[in-house]
């Protein structure tokens, strides 16, 4: 991902905002879980991008992967509206415990900035229903210059969305935060209607971190500046769930980025280690070895 891309990563203040007030009024309205339900996955699953994740003589990448991580974020499906065979086939290869997130195709988001897209819009969610029980969260991202202008667009598409299918929206243009009027009217509208509020942490956008949750779940998307601060950028991303989950927060869906994909893996790996020693959970840390000679525990 390159959005957010910056020359220089180490003069970026990466220290999370405090939360959003209005956050802890939206968890206090749920029972709290004795455990989180927790996803972390990377943004791909294929070779070319996570070079070195793949032992040799791997034969199918989304096998591998998933018995690696619980989750993708699946952006294949921005640039394609796959058939319903293809998500029967994926569906297929990946363990009971697997959930896609897919996106919405980018006809609907950035051709046709939501206007007209009943029809393409339910083909993509009749075809994304093959995953079945794996279906996640589908995720909309609205183009960065799709500003508050088109609020009404945006309100009419939110408002359509089938209620029994779990949405999530992301939003670039700079506007959505500048004006904490127009910010309120945007969260409403999620709160209003059961979706999720995309929190993007990358380093030239400091404002889209806004902290604002809509609902009982946060839909992260970590973009790593492939820069040693990586890693303990992850690690206040652990205090701040461990807060919201204080708070009744019970689905974490986070998904790890980097401007080159290849070391995604690995920062998944710490970030997956220290969320379950936070949470007390056994989640796969991915390329996981153990040698038994010291009972240690490292990556390959």
């Amino acid at each position: 991902m390159k959005f957010g891309k910056v020359a220089h990563p180490e003069n970026i203040d990466f220290s999370l905002p405090e939360t959003d007030p209005k956050t802890f009024e939206v968890l206090s309205k749920y029972q709290k879980a004795t455990k989180p339900s927790i996803f972390v996955g990377c943004a791909k699953w294929n070779r070319a991008d996570l070079k070195g994740f793949y032992p040799r003589g791997t034969k199918d990448e989304l096998e591998y992967y998933s018995s690696q991580f619980n989750s993708i974020e699946l952006n294949a499906t921005f640039y394609r509206n796959f058939p319903a065979q293809q998500y029967e086939k994926w569906r297929s290869k990946t363990p009971n415990n697997f959930k896609f997130f897919p996106k919405l195709g980018q006809e609907i988001s950035h051709w046709k900035r939501l206007n007209g897209v009943e029809a393409v819009t339910n083909s993509y969610i009749d075809n994304f229903s093959n995953l079945q029980e794996k279906l996640g969260t589908i995720f909309l991202q609205l183009h960065a210059n799709f500003g508050p202008t088109n609020f009404a667009v945006l309100q009419n598409f939110v408002e359509s969305w089938p209620k029994n299918l779990a949405l999530a929206v992301e939003v670039r243009h700079k506007d959505w935060f500048a004006d904490k009027e127009i910010a309120t009217d945007f969260y409403q509208l999620l709160e209003e209607n059961n979706i999720a509020n995309v929190l993007v942490d990358t380093a030239g956008r400091r404002d889209m971190i806004h902290n604002r949750l809509t609902n009982n779940e946060t839909f992260i998307r970590y973009v790593g500046a492939n820069h040693p601060t990586d890693y303990d950028r992850l690690d206040s991303w652990i205090l701040k769930l461990r807060e919201w989950v204080a708070a009744g927060l019970e689905n974490i869906h986070f998904f790890i980025h980097q401007n080159l994909e290849e070391a995604s893996p690995l920062l998944a790996g710490h970030f997956i280690k220290n969320i379950n020693e936070e949470f007390d959970l056994d989640l796969k840390i991915p390329n996981q070895k153990e040698d038994h000679s010291n009972g240690q525990i490292s990556l390959l």
